[in-house]
């Protein structure tokens, strides 16, 4: 995720904390983007990473939950914490490999969750929390201060040659924090272990495709996505912008979900307020702008740098140039990884894709919010939703059955 600095933060919260006070003072007809719902996916309840780097987690199990209540399988709450200890596993093992030149932290991709699953089962959170230092919410700058420093250590080569001891040390801080993984758990009054629950669950991992669209690599091909959280260089196949927008219209059109990653830290998206646009007129560049000179500006000069989301506005036609130049210039970048569930229009008509975020339920919308077109054309990172909801002639070029 994007390193922001100070003045972003607190830009940020005049930004999204601010709008919400006078929305929640509106009645409906009042607020200026008022949502119709178009297709609305069931799925379950939404969930809090609070203060730990792993959406990439909350979204990808949000998206296998939500399959399992579309395939009849019901309503189950996975647990996060599960996948992200076997992540920090794998991810540990590869980092000393490349003596520490690949990414290590808590990031990671939608890829990381169906290979946990696939290769080491899955859990329920009532199983698996992964709360065991002390916290009632996930903060996770403490853990992941030390996992890197411990793989820093190993890699320094002390000894002239490495112990046979680093991975249960390793592992013995994994279990601290997040607790010792049992043999076996409970689920419906039955003993299972990962493996079985997750075969019993059925869901087949390899169904899930992996999709971007970016011109520095062919059409209809795999290419691995070149960005940090990408630590297991999964690939992804690579469609022109219109067609991935056709993948994630049909899908939603016939109940599928979709994992979705994306740049959440442009100045068209507000939590508080539940949207996110590109807007037409773009404001000022916040970057590089002083604190001190922000805290003595005026309320008029203030509003001309941030959105106000006070009525709809005309927002900018996106091309694939636009966003591979804004990926290759690092302006967008891999943020957030969420869950869209359903279609909405506002009241011109304009349609929207509904989100479900892992950001916990206090915004005006519990936990949703509606990013326009626009914004998931020009801002999707990658998406991953299953092979049956890929409209069949999309589905041949990409070679796949």
């Amino acid at each position: 995720m994007k390193h922001l600095s100070l003045f972003t933060v607190l830009a940020a919260f005049l930004l999204f904390v601010m709008p919400a006070k006078a929305q929640e003072e509106k009645t409906e007809d009042e607020k200026a983007y008022q949502f119709e719902i178009i297709k609305d996916i069931p799925t379950t309840s939404v969930k809090n990473q609070y203060r730990a780097g792993t959406c990439w987690s909350y979204s990808g199990l949000a998206l296998l939950e939500t399959e399992l209540i579309r395939t009849g399988k019901g309503e189950y709450d996975l647990a996060e914490l599960f996948v992200v200890r076997k992540t920090f596993e794998g991810k540990a093992d590869k980092y000393v490999r490349m003596h520490g030149k690949t990414n290590f932290g808590g990031g990671g991709a939608f890829y990381d969750v169906f290979y946990v699953y696939k290769h080491f089962g899955m859990m329920t959170e009532d199983a698996y929390d992964g709360l065991k230092y002390g916290m009632d919410n996930h903060v996770h700058g403490e853990l992941d201060h030390v996992l890197n420093a411990f793989v820093d250590a190993v890699i320094e080569n002390k000894n002239k040659e490495l112990s046979t001891a680093w991975k249960r040390a390793y592992a013995g801080i994994l279990d601290a924090y997040l607790g010792e993984i049992p043999e076996n758990f409970e689920v419906n009054g039955k003993s299972m272990t990962p493996k079985a629950f997750a075969d019993d669950l059925g869901l087949n991992m390899d169904d899930y495709i992996n999709m971007t669209s970016y011109t520095h690599h062919p059409f209809h091909k795999q290419f691995v996505l070149e960005i940090p959280d990408n630590w297991q260089w999964a690939k992804s196949y690579n469609l022109p912008i219109d067609e991935l927008m056709q993948v994630v219209d049909n899908a939603i059109d016939n109940g599928y979900s979709i994992a979705w990653g994306s740049d959440v830290s442009e100045k068209g998206f507000s939590w508080t307020n539940g949207v996110a646009i590109v807007p037409e007129t773009e404001k000022p560049n916040l970057d590089g702008l002083e604190q001190a000179k922000w805290e003595t500006m005026s309320k008029s000069e203030k509003s001309k740098l941030l959105y106000a989301f006070d009525q709809i506005v005309p927002e900018k036609t996106i091309t694939q140039e636009m966003r591979q130049e804004a990926f290759d210039n690092y302006q967008t970048t891999d943020d957030h990884g969420m869950l869209l569930t359903g279609k909405a229009k506002d009241q011109k008509g304009n349609i929207y894709y509904k989100v479900k975020n892992s950001w916990d339920t206090n915004n005006i919308y519990d936990g949703y919010f509606y990013a326009s077109e626009a914004f998931v054309k020009y801002k999707t990172m990658n998406v991953v939703v299953h092979k049956d909801a890929i409209p069949k002639a999309i589905k041949k070029k990409m070679g796949i059955k």
